[in-house]
């Protein structure tokens, strides 16, 4: 006999009471949450995948993986092409050497003024991007470097000067950008310890957020930033409110920031309290 306190819930042959039909509806509902947020973050590792190697991969079937994605398309950040689950162009990166060509006189300056930072015999990180290797290209002439790189491009610019250590990780080459991502490549960064870390960014956004296109770029970014005596955050004007998909950090906690020049208004809060950690590269009067 069922009391009044608490009715059951026929379900087949299996009778629930009305607290354990919502608290298994709340289980079900944070493995779906759950499961939509590992969908995201495979997607953005990748850049792309299909519903039968997300399925795979997370155990469950394409239909369960379907009704995900539909869900997950609804909002700004992903989208179907031909079969495949895919970031939306705003949230990808630009190819690697285009990146290179875009503003090199701004580059170039706060190449240079990182490099005066930087003497000979320093241990360093870099991480990949176009910014870093125009630090590495002013940094050609210093001797008895220990680079440690998961970046071929800065690997190579600075393998000429003969008395340089160059250490990069194992690993799988990523084409077009030539750099190396991957669970190993973190655990690589870990193993060591450097005098800088010297790291762009792909975004920052109002509150100072550091933004980056894989979740993999950004959780290297805060390995080397975390394994560095001192962090060098090297970054144009123009990726002050640049959006990308993947959050790690805050600007306010990096120890030098190194900018060709100033951005808009719409950065001076952010800005002014962390004045004194500023290298305007182009000698803009802040």
């Amino acid at each position: 006999m069922v009391g009044h306190s608490e009715k059951m819930l026929l379900c087949g042959f299996c009778a629930f009471s009305v607290t354990e039909w919502i608290l298994l509806g709340t289980a079900m509902s944070l493995k779906k949450q759950k499961r939509r947020e590992a969908i995201s973050a495979l997607v953005l590792e990748q850049g792309a995948a299909t519903v039968g190697s997300l399925a795979e991969q997370l155990n469950v079937s394409m239909q369960t993986i379907r009704r995900d994605v539909d869900v997950l398309c609804e909002g700004d950040m992903l989208h179907r092409l031909h079969g495949r689950i895919e970031l939306s162009k705003e949230f990808l990166n630009t190819p690697f050497d285009q990146r290179t060509d875009t503003n090199p006189l701004g580059k170039q300056a706060i190449g240079e003024a990182a490099a005066r930072l930087i003497p000979d015999g320093t241990t360093l990180f870099f991480s990949i991007g176009s910014t870093p290797l125009s630090v590495a290209n002013a940094l050609r002439h210093r001797k008895n470097l220990t680079v440690i790189t998961n970046n071929l491009n800065v690997a190579m610019a600075l393998s000429d000067e003969l008395s340089n250590r160059i250490i990069i990780p194992e690993g799988e080459l990523r084409l077009p950008d030539r750099d190396i991502l991957g669970s190993d490549v973190l655990e690589f960064f870990g193993r060591y310890r450097a005098e800088f870390a010297v790291f762009g960014v792909a975004g920052v956004d109002l509150d100072g957020s550091l933004l980056e296109f894989h979740s993999a770029e950004a959780r290297v970014r805060e390995k080397i930033r975390a394994n560095a005596l001192k962090s060098l955050l090297v970054v144009d004007q123009s990726k002050f409110g640049r959006q990308a998909p993947a959050l790690s950090g805050n600007i306010s906690g990096i120890d030098t920031i190194i900018m060709d020049r100033r951005p808009g208004p719409a950065f001076t809060t952010l800005l002014d309290p962390i004045d004194n950690r500023l290298v305007i590269a182009e000698g803009e009067v802040k």
